[in-house]
């Protein structure tokens, strides 16, 4: 089976990240839930997915990973200044031929069954990138308190889930794109005009499925995307408010098989 190297990004949220601060951390990736960094859970469950090979950490303060003996052998890349030139700098590092699984370290309820599941849609897959995706239908009823972000389309709504697949040359269009994007993050109109009206206003009133919509952005960053539905209702959560953390907390204190993540070994990214 085709296998990706793995991109955790861990950059940090500031000196004053309440989360971090709250636990007396010097960084919010190595936040302990269960006795276990954050950082460290997603290391595990991607060395533990049968589809991933190597994996590097991308984290503005590297010598904060000495805390935790674990991530030894991890291969580090210094963050930079967001998250997609993060990506976009290790993607212009790499071979052409190489495919790049990116996700977060605040994603401490990832399992090595949802990178599996992810990666597999790579089987027989045209597109550049792959976004997974989980439906607000699934997360309600499985965690109706989670707030999230929601992307309003016809049918259903869709919240991300912090895996990103990087399958070809081409993807790299995408990275640029997002870097391009970051710009305007204070002007949305200018952001808007990157879309279009007609496909905004196709957002606007809910004309566009999750496949349409993924054709009009594929048009708008000259890069063939596509969304893997992810039937796992805990993918689509994150640790970004204590409310998330403390939902996150009561999952993993009720589920034994978690709270020992495995200590299964790959080689690092470029071994």
């Amino acid at each position: 089976m085709p296998t990706f190297d793995a991109l955790v990004l861990a950059g940090s949220r500031g000196p004053t990240d309440p989360l971090a601060q709250h636990q007396g951390v010097k960084h919010r990736a190595l936040l302990e839930i269960e006795g276990v960094p954050m950082l460290l859970r997603v290391v595990h469950s991607l060395r533990a997915a049968s589809r991933i090979d190597r994996i590097a950490v991308s984290i503005d303060d590297p010598a904060a990973l000495s805390a935790v003996p674990e991530l030894a052998d991890v291969e580090v890349h210094p963050s930079l200044s967001s998250p997609s030139r993060s990506v976009l700098d290790v993607l212009e590092r790499r071979a052409d031929a190489d495919k790049l699984l990116v996700t977060t370290a605040d994603h401490p309820l990832l399992t090595p069954e949802i990178v599996d599941h992810f990666a597999a849609a790579d089987d027989g897959c045209q597109a550049d990138v792959l976004v997974g995706v989980v439906a607000r239908s699934l997360l309600r009823e499985h965690f109706p308190g989670s707030t999230r972000t929601w992307l309003p389309l016809r049918g259903d709504r869709y919240t991300g889930a912090n895996l990103f697949a990087f399958r070809t040359p081409q993807a790299r269009r995408a990275a640029h794109f997002w870097v391009r994007a970051e710009r305007f993050r204070k002007r949305p109109w200018r952001l808007a005009s990157v879309f279009g009206p007609s496909t905004l206003l196709a957002f606007a009133l809910r004309r566009l499925d999750l496949d349409a919509a993924l054709e009009r952005v594929s048009r708008a960053m000259q890069v063939r995307v596509a969304a893997v539905r992810l039937p796992f209702a805990e993918a689509a959560i994150d640790v970004d408010r204590p409310s998330d953390l403390a939902l996150v907390t009561r999952i993993l204190a009720g589920d034994q098989s978690r709270r020992s993540p495995s200590s299964l070994k790959h080689p690092p990214l470029g071994s």
